[in-house]
């Protein structure tokens, strides 16, 4: 083999390249930070805390979702109520107060 061969220096890629893909093969499998072309790390998302974490948001939004749902049935329950019409009624009794007196 002829060392200044362009043979020479695509196996010397080849093995470089090989390298960098075994080596983040086996950081990825055990779960350390993966290293890209210049040599910064990549962190391994935390995708089990993430998912922990949306599940707690959703309760969160589930109970105060239930809430609204408490009041929106509570002021449904006061307008249709007959006692709503109070109102009414008070002011019809004015009216006929103010007839009488």
């Amino acid at each position: 083999m002829n060392w200044g061969s362009p043979e020479f220096v695509l196996v010397i890629i080849a093995l470089s390249t090989s390298g960098w893909l075994v080596n983040n093969w086996i950081r990825a499998r055990h779960g350390y930070a993966l290293e890209d072309e210049w040599g910064g790390k990549t962190a391994r998302s935390d995708e089990e805390g993430a998912i922990k974490a949306l599940r707690a948001e959703n309760d969160v939004l589930r109970q105060q979702l239930q809430t609204v749902q408490d009041r929106l049935a509570n002021v449904e329950r006061i307008v249709t109520d007959s006692s709503y019409g109070l109102n009414e009624q008070i002011e019809a009794l004015r009216l006929v107060e103010g007839r009488a007196q």
